[in-house]
């Protein structure tokens, strides 16, 4: 019998996002069900837009103020340029048309981050979804001042798949790793127990170990994700953890050269025991250097032809001449 270790584990959410306000006004829209499952990119708050949107019109002239100032320096120091060559403007003229050139070159770009600035916080006024997940219970209703240093107006987190982490103590870290809680060498997929006793439908994997002992604790953690669909699993639920001593799983190993396909699916020429030719239908795995895994289809010991396929009939008898017998590979 498989021994089982059961552990005490707690289940937590793969991502857990907290909405924030970035800019200061009034909520003036709250687009959600409470506790509804929201999708990534929807509109979920709205803050007053329309100061915002005053200060995004009084940029663009602004902006547009600049460039024309830096084309009328450009003009201006090119004309005084060619003059100075004749003697009809002084070096100094050209050389405070050369500073006001600089300046307006300057002003530009300056410009242009405060309009990108303010079309930000244009763009901050909506409060967008970030992940696909469950949102809480909104924290402020609409109408009230939020501000980047009010408390999160919800909360999303996303439980499908779901994390389930366990202690282990320092004492059972070796049995631990015994039944497989290593990344580096994957368990058979742990199982849950729910609080009424009952087996949770979907096994999961151990894909988080943590890399050195609590010392406050004395425990170590290890994380198992597993599918959640059905959102039977809760962020915060306590759970128990099966962990079942690894098994190997055997399959039959046969060379390649005796695998063939056809249009229905691959099979072998195998030979009963008074050598006559008959034809097995079997389900393959992955490849192992030169042989191919046979999960179905073909049972241990049984002889199957390697060589001279092509003289073999189905219903045939033969001489064979016995090389290597199916072998078990895991």
């Amino acid at each position: 019998m498989t021994p089982v270790v059961k552990y005490p584990g707690r289940a937590e959410a793969v991502e857990t996002v907290e909405l924030r306000a970035r800019v200061e006004g009034f909520l003036e829209q709250r687009n959600f069900c409470e506790g509804a499952d929201v999708a990534k990119g929807d509109v979920l708050f709205v803050i007053e837009q329309e100061p915002y949107k005053i200060v995004v019109e009084q940029r663009r002239p602004e902006l547009a103020a600049a460039e024309a100032k830096e084309k009328n320096a450009q003009a201006d120091f090119k004309r005084k340029k060619a003059l100075v060559k004749r003697n009809d403007v002084s070096q100094v003229s050209l050389d405070v048309s050369e500073a006001e050139l600089a300046t307006a070159k300057a002003d530009v770009p300056h410009a242009q981050a405060a309009l990108r600035s303010a079309n930000l916080d244009l763009n901050y006024t909506e409060i967008r979804n970030p992940i696909n997940g469950r949102i809480s219970l909104a924290t402020y209703s609409v109408g009230n001042l939020v501000n980047t240093s009010s408390e999160p107006l919800a909360t999303i987190s996303r439980f499908d798949p779901i994390y389930v982490t366990i202690k282990v103590s320092e004492e059972q870290l070796i049995e631990a790793r015994k039944n497989g809680i290593d990344l580096d060498n994957p368990p058979v997929a742990p199982s849950l127990l729910l609080s009424d006793g009952t087996s949770y439908r979907f096994e999961g994997r151990f894909e988080y170990l943590a890399a050195r002992v609590d010392q406050g604790t004395d425990t170590i953690t290890a994380r198992a994700k597993f599918p959640n669909p059905n959102k039977i699993l809760l962020p915060g639920q306590f759970l128990s953890v099966l962990v079942r001593r690894k098994v190997p799983e055997f399959s039959i190993t046969i060379p390649q050269t005796a695998v063939q396909q056809d249009a229905n699916r691959y099979f072998v020429l195998a030979l009963d025991r008074e050598n006559t030719v008959e034809m097995r239908r079997i389900s393959v795995g992955r490849q192992t250097n030169n042989n191919w895994l046979v999960s179905d289809g073909l049972a241990t010991g049984k002889r199957v032809i390697v060589q001279g396929i092509q003289k073999a009939g189905t219903g045939k008898k033969v001489n064979p001449t016995l090389r290597d017998k199916p072998e078990q590979g895991s």
